[in-house]
């Protein structure tokens, strides 16, 4: 039931298995605000509905899926719809499983006339697939010729063995991957950098040449697979995630808004939320990090993610569940009220800006089986400690329950709003 997985370089991702929801709760219409307000925006060309329920497996919890339009490039006639994509700030870059996408897209080359392909590693598996290009429309903004990942294409090169290595679990369907795509949303223009674009053996990028076997490759930045946001023509900035608050007992389905811009439209002001700058990908501690501090730790890889279901995070003090079906979750005796500190990131380790939210830990066996219907829930959590990651035992997961009542804003990288620099996340 808990499955873990890490996209790329960016950050981790979480899904979750459970039954179908019943109940509806959405938030309030109007324009979009700041001060970790409450209120939803309203429709308009730069916002685009969020929704968090079962997903297309019928067995999620804490996701939230929008729509998109994928057109081959050039086109306004060859065009797909799209819905259950998952929206995660904790990557960068669309991915669609090919089993989903009826528009043929151009595969994108290198010098050679190879062909691109990408292993998006994850904790419990990989996902393989073929580069191609699709002009992109979220709402009433588009990003032409995208580089875009489609995993489990039957029709391109087999899985490498480096990949393949990675991992014995492929996700490459739908049932595996727990969503019809996904659209990273992080403060990163592309989903690996610099990184990519000079080192070979990393194990993400690969050269296919016809009928042969693809072997890893070094990647300009421009042909990695990119936050279409920072591509829009306006509101590129960064995004804004507003839900509406959820009981302790869960909802069903959950509806909300993912507005693009930051200080660009009437909808999308940063007005009094708190802004903590996160570390940058051009230093030491890799992009979106910033310190948290709760239970007298200071967990220096604290970071804000919407791909991730529930609050994760090592503490010896909350008992993790013995339930096999719940590993990985805590299961304390009672609800658990914890007090976290954000801190601004800072290079030099010092912060002056630094404020403190409170989190619910509830007993996560208790809560799934009392509500089973539910799928979206403000107080799950879970230990990073059967995770390989190197960066575990430092990291603190800000996952989707702490989004529900919050407007969060995430500033890109190299941009800017009335509220400062990216990079920068705020609520």
């Amino acid at each position: 039931m808990n499955l873990i997985r890490t996209i790329a370089i960016a950050a981790l991702v979480f899904a979750l298995g459970s039954c179908g929801g019943k109940d509806t709760l959405t938030g309030s219409g109007g324009g979009g605000g700041g001060g970790g307000g409450n209120t939803i925006a309203g429709p308009a060309a730069n916002v685009a509905t969020i929704v968090a329920n079962a997903g297309p497996s019928n067995s999620d919890v804490d996701t939230i899926f929008t729509s998109v339009t994928i057109c081959a490039p050039g086109s306004t006639t060859n065009c797909q719809t799209i819905d259950n994509i998952e929206v995660d700030t904790g990557s960068s870059g669309l991915r669609i499983l090919a089993s989903v996408l009826t528009v043929v897209l151009p595969v994108t080359h290198d010098v050679n006339n190879n062909s691109y392909g990408e292993c998006a590693q994850f904790v419990d598996g990989y996902s393989w697939g073929p580069l191609a290009l699709a002009d992109v429309t979220i709402s009433g903004e588009s990003a032409a010729s995208l580089p875009i990942q489609v995993i489990g294409d039957t029709n391109f090169a087999g899985v490498p063995a480096p990949c393949a290595a990675t991992s014995a679990n492929s996700e490459d369907t739908v049932a595996t991957f727990g969503a019809n795509g996904i659209l990273g949303v992080a403060t990163t223009a592309t989903d690996c950098g610099t990184d990519c674009e000079s080192n070979i053996a990393n194990g993400f990028y690969y050269a296919c040449p016809a009928a042969a076997n693809c072997g890893q490759s070094s990647i300009p930045l421009a042909n990695q697979v990119q936050n279409p946001v920072f591509l829009f023509a306006t509101d590129n900035n960064g995004v804004i995630v507003e839900l509406p608050a959820v009981a302790a007992a869960g909802a069903g389905t959950v509806t909300g808004a993912l507005v693009f811009g930051i200080d660009t439209q009437t909808n999308n002001a940063s007005g009094s939320a708190t802004v903590l700058a996160i570390s940058p990908s051009t230093g030491p501690d890799g992009p979106g990090f910033l310190p948290i501090t709760a239970n007298g730790t200071t967990y220096t890889d604290g970071f804000l993610d919407t791909g991730s279901n529930g609050y994760y995070f090592d503490d010896s003090a909350l008992p993790d569940c013995t339930n096999s079906s719940y590993s990985g979750f805590y299961c304390p005796s009672s609800t658990q009220s914890l007090t976290a500190a954000l801190a601004a990131y800072s290079a030099t380790g010092s912060s002056s800006t630094t404020t403190n939210v409170t989190i619910s830990i509830a007993n996560a066996e208790t809560l799934l089986a009392n509500y089973p219907a539910e799928t979206a829930f403000n107080n799950l959590a879970g230990s990073f400690a059967s995770s390989t990651a190197s960066n575990a035992s430092v990291s603190f997961d800000m996952g989707l329950p702490f989004f529900f009542g919050r407007n969060v804003y995430e500033a890109f990288e190299g941009k800017s709003s009335s509220a400062g620099a990216g990079p920068y996340v705020a609520f």
